[in-house]
């Protein structure tokens, strides 16, 4: 019976560690977006979509005017006996103001209520990010230690194999 392990491949715990690096690299990566993605909507729904909605509801109530005054125009035309193309005008303009109204207040809700839905998901992330930065870098380096153990315990001559004791 031998008194010495027999390692005959150190490749495999080099694939292990370089696959273990590739995935810490590729989540790092995932993690980057994710965060990017949370910052990017935040913006998006404190500043570009208020922006954007408070131009809308400017131009519709516009619209909405202008309808208006062609319906007081037609009603004092006495050429025109029933100004219903006017109203239909006025009614529909009506009705996309307060879908962007409604769309405004939406907006502001949801930008109100985004970080109290949003923290707790991020700081799971963080919490990933962290095992990922320092519990399996530490293990990709106890890897490398490990091969240089191995190794050497490898070079290392068996020892000699002691006489059996008569008996």
């Amino acid at each position: 019976m031998a008194d010495q392990a027999r390692i005959s491949n150190l490749d495999a715990i080099e694939a292990f560690r370089s696959a273990l690096i590739v995935f810490i690299s590729k989540t790092r990566q995932s993690l980057e977006m994710a965060q990017d993605s949370v910052k990017k909507t935040r913006a998006w729904l404190q500043t570009e979509q208020p922006f954007y909605w408070t131009t809308q509801i400017k131009a519709r109530q516009k619209k909405l005017d202008q309808a208006n005054a062609e319906l007081m125009s037609a009603r004092l035309s006495e050429f025109v006996d029933a100004p219903s193309v006017q109203q239909m005008a006025v009614r529909k303009a009506k009705v996309v103001l307060e879908e962007a109204q409604a769309k405004l207040e939406r907006t502001k809700g949801w930008a109100r209520d985004y970080d109290r839905m949003v923290d707790p998901l991020s700081r799971k992330l963080d919490g990933l990010r962290d095992f990922i930065e320092n519990d399996l870098g530490l293990a990709a380096a106890y890897l490398v230690e490990i091969q240089k153990i191995l190794q050497a315990y490898n070079e290392t001559p068996a020892p000699a194999a002691s006489p059996e004791p008569s008996s």
